[in-house]
């Protein structure tokens, strides 16, 4: 009877009234993709596949990228005898022939065909007596389960209820139609398959064609320009562009050439072909009304307005002759990174252009050379990977991250030997996996990254034991060796190569746009190798459709560089990692996805939990790189501008970003006296965390103007957050900035007669120079990690849903007038409100009389117990019944640190407050919470799995 009450209460708030209490599970839904929301129609397929009884999908197309994206489900499913049946269609001719292929493999399938004008788009599961049912527009493609403007409508019904019985007749009655999708029919299917895409390739080549004649910059390169033209309008003439390969730098440097129109312009780059390719570009785009040649080699084209030359040929005395210093008005330099070579110096000292453009998609250099600086710090754009996916610019790419092998029941780590590295049951492991995610077109042209080049050659060599052909390259390898082999991978011929294995000469600067499968096994030593590894198979081309990424996770400590290098987070903020291995696909762009097996995704865990992310070495690192990269020494709010490390990271370290500074740097030793050090080390821990955006904005305000009137402090919050504060937050405010709240106070603000002003200390401390900096920039940092992580829908009277607080941070922000933080542990009951804090998962060391049985019921109950030794009569029990408010706050651990999710306000459902014993008879009461919302799925199953 639950369940049909449940279901019962989902149609009332679908279909009648949206207030109406209801299991989330039963609701009717319009599920959609939606970049700017993180969703994607695929997280509720695959959840349904996941947690359903018997499954039937029926679909007019099916693809290769369909079946990537759910592949690790479907494995799952076949393991765990869960049956289901596929029908799809011959309609058009578009199922590709390789996707029936692979769901024919599993054997918990019955995969049918249907050869008539068969175009349906529904999904049904069951779950017990419930039976979700989805129908819309997705097919089962990457596109349409992904990024494709779609709409589905998700229902539930019962066995017994009359839309599940027309749905299942009619999926049964066509199925019974359809044709079974045998070995033979495959084969006969793919004759006619090939015959229809090749029709098809056709008219796209045509219509590409007609197309190309009205090209036009894209987003990220309307940005770059306007960027570009401002630098120039403010008296610059260089800038850098730092744009990843396949991400449209030489049509971007056309289109600003297009703009500027110099009457002479040069291009250069290391290769003729590349030169030749770029010239193509700028005449596709320009047209031939001008002269354009090439400068390298036997060719001197020299009466030509638009010159592509090679640095080779023109870094030559004898050739740079025939220019003048001031010849070119406009000079382009791709792969920038290459600048700091002499040749490239000989070119960049020789040349006065009007405007000099470099090019690059790795900046760094490791032979000292600072290439931003050769470009005067201007950098125009940075065009990172995961916003030139979303634009489309490059391959889609589906990942994999499987456990690696374990042999005598030792996982594979960074200690492991050279044989068990190289033994037979991993290679067979290796070769399984690869055999199973396959490639977009079922050819394979792959990169394998190896840990060191013994294990490489060794590999290769067992590759093509077992049937494959595959070649080493290293370091030592020469340049004619590399791009043979390059060839040979690429060829359509008998020479053909399935695998390229190497180490790490294949990072940068290679572009093999035909690579469709990338094996990765090596730990993760750094997220930046971890992309330029990834990006040498995300460059389209013709007839690829995606990328296979196979990543072999083994017990690494760098494992949580994974997900920071998969979804381009550059904070090393933990909980923002972890939100992002809970999101799935959903904020990958595209229709690109990730998947983990679940040891695999265990093991990423384990490596965010245990990993430091405040290593002074690491710090250092990224420092000295935005450092590098501005020319001066950082700030806080630097570091969100250029999206480089969390700057609270810093800060927290050293208890300021000053006292961080003082450590790296001599500058501003003894600049600032101890009594002011310490003033801003207060503030930084206690008011410039972001947690609360008053206090900073207050602050921010009084450095503006010196004084602030109450009224419009208060409006002024209305505008920008569209929430009131009332006298208690104003009161708080005020104990909280002169740090009444944690110690004896100090006179940093008053507020007299309706307005705020400055008080004496810190006057005295805006004095200092550098205090006011600093204390200005902590300040900037707050209100924007604020603004990052608010949402007025999930802002509920002063603090976030789904925002980590400290216990500390809560009492703060619940407007309490000292920290009593060390007294709350569970509970505590101040002015009518109950802040509860749970460890979900606690110590099995935990006596059992603070082993407290809290448990969520599902997302949207939990069961609640009190401390030990207290009854229904206790006063402590009767302050929580009497609440005006309870607040739910959930960690899943210890290892998490002090933070806890606030997870909303809850009620106590009527009639379920009982008294109980525990294990050892001591007497403890019984709650069941009702949350105000539903914990969202990706938290929830975060929170809930052991």
């Amino acid at each position: 009877m639950g369940e049909i009450n449940s279901l019962s209460q989902s149609l009332q708030q679908s279909f009648i009234n949206k207030a109406q209490n209801a299991n989330k599970n039963y609701q009717a839904a319009l599920l959609t993709n939606d970049k700017k929301e993180g969703k994607k129609f695929l997280s509720t397929l695959l959840k349904e596949l996941g947690q359903c009884d018997e499954f039937f999908i029926s679909v007019a197309f099916v693809t290769n990228s369909g079946v990537a994206t759910i592949i690790n489900s479907l494995q799952e499913l076949e393991k765990n005898n869960i049956k289901g049946k596929v029908l799809v269609s011959q309609y058009l001719n578009f199922t590709e022939p390789d996707a029936l292929r692979k769901l024919s493999k599993f054997q918990n399938i019955v995969l049918k065909i249907a050869t008539n004008d068969f175009h349906s788009k529904g999904y049904l599961f069951r779950h017990g007596n419930i039976n979700n049912i989805i129908i819309g527009s997705s097919n089962l493609t990457a596109n349409a389960l992904c990024s494709n403007k779609e709409w589905n409508l998700k229902v539930s019904s019962t066995k017994d209820g009359l839309l599940y019985e027309q749905v299942i007749n009619e999926f049964d009655k066509e199925l019974a139609n359809a044709k079974d999708v045998t070995a033979d029919f495959i084969n006969e299917y793919t004759e006619i398959w090939n015959k229809a895409k090749q029709f098809r390739k056709q008219n796209n080549i045509a219509a590409q064609t007609a197309l190309s004649k009205f090209v036009t910059p894209n987003q990220m390169q309307s940005e770059a320009l306007k960027n570009l033209n401002d630098l120039r309008k403010s008296g610059k003439n260089k800038a850098l562009i730092i744009s990843a390969t396949g991400t449209g730098k030489t049509y971007l440097s056309a289109f600003d050439v297009q703009q500027y129109k110099p009457k002479k312009f040069l291009f250069i780059v290391h290769r003729r072909t590349i030169a030749e390719e770029a010239m193509n570009t700028f005449r596709s785009l320009l047209g031939s009304e001008i002269s354009m040649g090439l400068f390298s080699g036997q060719f001197k084209e020299l009466d030509c307005d638009y010159l592509f030359s090679t640095v080779q040929t023109l870094s030559k005395q004898e050739n740079l002759q025939f220019f003048n210093p001031e010849h070119f008005d406009y000079i382009v330099i791709d792969e920038t990174h290459r600048a700091g070579a002499q040749s490239y110096k000989t070119i960049l000292d020789y040349f006065k252009p009007g405007f000099l453009l470099g090019m690059t998609a790795t900046p760094e250099r490791t032979d000292g050379t600072n290439i931003f600086e050769l470009f005067d710090y201007n950098l125009a754009y940075e065009i990172r990977l995961h916003r030139a996916l979303d634009e489309g610019m490059l391959s889609s790419f589906h990942y994999y991250g499987v456990t690696d092998i374990t042999v005598n029941n030792e996982v594979v780590d960074e200690y492991s030997d050279f044989n068990k590295l190289t033994s037979n049951e991993r290679v067979n492991h290796i070769l399984a996996k690869s055999e199973f995610y396959g490639t977009d077109s079922g050819e394979i042209r792959g990169l394998v990254f190896c840990s060191n080049n013994k294990v490489s050659l060794q590999l290769a060599e067992a590759f093509n034991q077992k049937g494959y052909k595959a070649i080493a390259l290293s370091g030592a390898s020469s340049e004619e060796a590399r791009l043979e082999a390059i060839k040979r991978l690429e060829s359509t011929g008998s020479d053909k190569i399935d695998y390229i294995f190497t180490v790490d000469i294949f990072n940068e600067g290679i572009d093999i746009p035909s690579v469709n499968q990338i094996i990765m096994l090596r730990p993760t030593q750094s997220a930046i190798v971890f992309v330029q590894q990834l990006g040498r198979g995300l460059r389209k081309t013709d007839g690829k459709e995606y990328l296979t990424v196979i990543d072999f996770i083994g017990n690494y400590n760098n494992n949580y560089l994974v997900p920071i290098a998969l979804y381009g987070d550059r904070s090393f903020n933990k909980d923002t990692i972890r939100k992002l291995i809970r999101s799935g696909s959903n904020l990958i762009p595209g229709a690109s996805t990730v998947n983990f097996d679940e040891i695999a995704r265990e093991k990423i865990f384990e490596s965010i939990k245990n990993a430091n992310m405040q290593k002074l070495a690491d710090l250092k690192k990224d420092y000295e790189d935005l450092k590098h990269k501005t020319g001066k020494i950082p700030m806080m709010m630097d570091f969100i501008k250029y999206g480089s490390r969390y700057p609270w990271l810093f800060a927290s370290y050293a208890k300021s970003y000053l006292n961080f500074i003082n450590r790296v740097e001599d500058n501003y030793k003894g600049t600032v006296p101890p009594d002011f050090l310490q003033l801003l080390e207060l503030f930084t821990l206690n008011i410039n965390n972001g947690k609360r955006v008053e206090e900073s904005l207050l602050l921010r305000q009084l450095l503006e103007v010196g004084h602030l009137n109450k009224t419009d402090f208060i409006n002024e919050i209305q505008s920008l957050y569209g929430y009131d504060i009332n006298e208690e937050t104003l009161q708080s405010l005020l104990i909280n900035i002169n740090f009444n709240f944690i110690r004896e106070g100090y006179d940093n603000i008053r507020l007299e007669n309706g307005s705020f002003s400055l008080g004496s200390n810190l006057i005295s401390a805006l004095g200092n120079d550098t205090f006011n900096k600093f204390f200005a920039d902590s300040i900037d940092y707050s209100i924007a990690a604020f603004n990052e992580s608010f949402s007025k829908g999930n802002y509920l009277d002063g603090l976030i849903r789904y925002n980590k607080y400290s216990r500390k941070d809560v009492c703060r922000l619940l407007n309490w007038e000292q920290a009593i933080s060390s007294t709350v542990y569970g509970y505590r009951t101040k002015n009518g409100v109950t802040p509860c804090f749970v460890t979900y998962h606690k110590s099995d060391e935990l006596e059992g009389d603070i082993n407290y049985n809290d448990h969520f019921i599902n997302p949207a109950e939990f069961a609640w117990e009190s401390r030990s030794n207290r009854k229904l009569s206790s006063a402590e029990i009767k302050n929580v019944i009497e609440s005006k408010r309870i607040l739910l706050f959930v960690k899943k651990e210890d290892g998490e640190g002090t933070d806890f999710y606030y997870l909303g306000n809850v009620s106590i459902a009527a009639d379920s407050i009982e008294q109980g014993v525990t294990d050892k008879g001591q007497p403890v009461v019984h709650f069941r919470f009702l949350l105000d919302k539903p914990v969202e799925d990706t938290l929830y199953d975060y929170l809930v799995q052991q």
